[in-house]
């Protein structure tokens, strides 16, 4: 039997990572996190399926596909955040849990970033912990879609 699928999605320009602003996001690659978030996950007895676009239909189709094939999901949606209701209505749509996660704080940041169209369908949100965030989102992700085993592997 095949581990239960976490899926990842990155939106736009997180492609940039590394060299971006990186006293913003820092100087993490998305490959770096995507290497850590396989071996997180595989500790946890979960495959992810890791993905990043700067165009916003392929995040939709991405998540509707998700709907019947994933456990959860994590979304770091980048600037659609802050403006895709067509990425809020794929997420009610593919009803899994999702935890929406962002590098940076964006409560801290510019006041249109405060405001997230997609955080009314996730679980949780977690920002303003860099990289680590994404792990943390896996843990959750865990402990929502198989609380029995995360407790043992926590009690080992």
């Amino acid at each position: 039997m095949s581990a239960p699928i976490i899926l990842v999605v990155n939106g736009p320009n997180l492609n940039m990572l590394g060299s971006r602003q990186p006293e913003i996001y820092g100087a993490e690659t998305l490959a770096d996190i995507e290497t850590a978030c396989r071996a997180h996950a595989a500790a946890l007895g979960f495959d992810i399926e890791f993905r990043q676009s700067n165009h916003e239909g392929d995040l939709v189709d991405w998540i509707q596909g998700a709907r019947n094939r994933c456990a959860g999901l994590v979304i770091n949606a980048g600037a659609y955040t802050h403006t895709s209701i067509a990425l809020l209505d794929a997420l009610l749509a593919a009803e899994l849990p999702a935890v929406e996660v962002h590098l940076s704080n964006i409560h801290g940041r510019d006041p249109f970033r405060h405001t997230s169209f997609i955080a009314k369908a996730a679980r949780g949100m977690i920002c303003g912990l860099g990289s680590h965030g994404y792990l943390l989102a896996i843990d959750a992700l865990a402990r929502i879609t198989q609380p029995h085993s995360t407790k043992k592997a926590r009690d080992a």
